[in-house]
């Protein structure tokens, strides 16, 4: 049977048998290759991790070797540390081998030969987050594989460790763009002055990937620091640019902390305003229609109501937007939509509340909340359709809210 078919029918045992007999190297890279990608439902009761590390410690050849240890973070840092772990004896099941022994561990996994050991020392350390292990961490960023820089750089992010910082400015002149991404991406992580100086410099770089890269790092900052930034780059020259922009605006909206976001919320709405480039309304919609994230969808539908209008490029796609977020199941998300469709208003706006009302494949929610947000948009064919449903729905839901809707509209039976 082929890999392709062991694959397609998730013969797990059949693809570690491949690992453990197979005197082909090429088979045995892409079988390790399948279990790393496996989801856990076709793992499950099967241990694919023991087969993997002895693969990556015993294979004579590096693309064996080098594909075991992808697979095996694949499966995660609980993997890689298990392979680690069997590397420097240390006994992961017991309870005495504290974080700094795995940290110790891993720093030094830090300089193995393969360059993919390398990159899963980083990330576990990344994720295991001991600050103790940042100097071991600085020293990797020189390490001569790009790929192995870039996800040190990423580690040092998570640490959030402000002594990273020096070190990481001098990556962002980094010759491979996957590092300056990564370091700028740790210094927004980090949100520190000297973070926010150094990538504001970039902003001046005359290649616009240099200052995409800029701009989108600073939506990482759990501060209020680079709004100033963000907003000076939505004139940007380049579209991208200014996309991005808009892309980490709402990415900080989602990060800083409670007491500041107002104040935030308000600069960026005015600033919003004053730009007459209607192409940053068009990521907010991509937000809306594409992320899963509650807090992006939850800040994009509040700012669309507060700087768009139906004069705006796109007002018909942005209606759809928040109409289809109506049914958002973060109750708070579906609100600010409302919210938003009232501030917009239209026929359009109108129309669409009334088709959603009309449709019983929404669930009853959603068909009130269009019914409370009727109240606040909708004219004489908005009262004429509530004034029927009253007299027609079954709901007691919907009934309460037309009730309520109708009376902002002047009432039933009004002229």
């Amino acid at each position: 049977m082929s890999l392709y078919q062991l694959e397609r029918e998730g013969e797990v045992e059949e693809l570690k048998s491949v690992l453990r007999t197979s005197d082909n190297s090429d088979l045995k890279a892409r079988a390790a290759g399948i279990l790393g990608d496996f989801d856990e439902e076709t793992v499950m009761g099967h241990d694919v991790v023991t087969p993997l590390v002895d693969l990556a410690q015993s294979a004579d050849d590096d693309d064996v070797t080098a594909a075991a240890i992808d697979a095996l973070n694949q499966r995660g840092t609980a993997a890689i540390e298990e392979l680690i772990a069997d590397m420097a004896g240390l006994d992961l099941g017991e309870e005495q081998q504290a974080d700094w022994a795995k940290a110790k561990a891993f720093s030094k996994a830090l300089s193995a030969d393969v360059p993919e050991l390398r990159m899963a020392a980083a990330n576990a350390l990344g994720e295991l987050g001991k600050t103790d292990v940042l100097p071991e961490l600085l020293e990797a960023l020189d390490d001569s594989a790009p790929r192995v820089r870039a996800r040190v750089a990423r580690a040092c992010g998570r640490l959030e460790d402000a002594r990273a910082t020096d070190a990481l400015v001098d990556r962002l002149s980094d010759p491979r763009a996957e590092v300056r991404r990564e370091a700028a991406e740790a210094l927004g992580a980090i949100g520190n002055r000297q973070a926010l100086t150094a990538l504001l410099e970039m902003f001046e770089d005359e290649r616009a990937p240099i200052r995409r890269i800029a701009v989108g790092a600073m939506g990482n900052f759990g501060n209020a620091r680079p709004v100033k930034g963000l907003v000076g780059a939505l004139g940007d020259d380049d579209a991208s640019v200014r996309r991005t922009a808009v892309y980490s605006i709402i990415e900080l909206l989602s990060n800083v902390p409670t007491d500041q976001s107002h104040e935030i919320r308000e600069t960026v709405v005015e600033q919003l305003n004053r730009t007459d480039d209607q192409s940053v309304l068009v990521p907010m919609i991509d937000i809306l229609e594409e992320s899963t994230q509650n807090r992006q969808r939850r800040n994009t539908a509040w700012l669309l109501g507060r700087v768009a209008d139906q004069e705006s490029a796109g007002y018909g796609r942005i209606v759809e937007a928040l109409i289809g977020t109506l049914e958002d199941d973060d109750q708070m998300t579906a609100q600010f939509a409302s919210t938003s469709l009232v501030e917009i208003g239209g026929q359009q706006v109108e129309s669409r509340l009334l088709d959603v009302l009309d449709d019983t494949d929404y669930a009853e929610d959603v068909r009130a909340q269009a019914v409370f947000t009727l109240g606040k948009v909708g004219g004489e064919r908005t009262r004429k359709r509530l004034d029927d449903l009253i007299d027609q729905t079954e709901s007691e839901q919907l009934r309460k809210k037309a009730f309520s809707a109708i009376s902002k509209l002047g009432g039933r039976g009004a002229q």
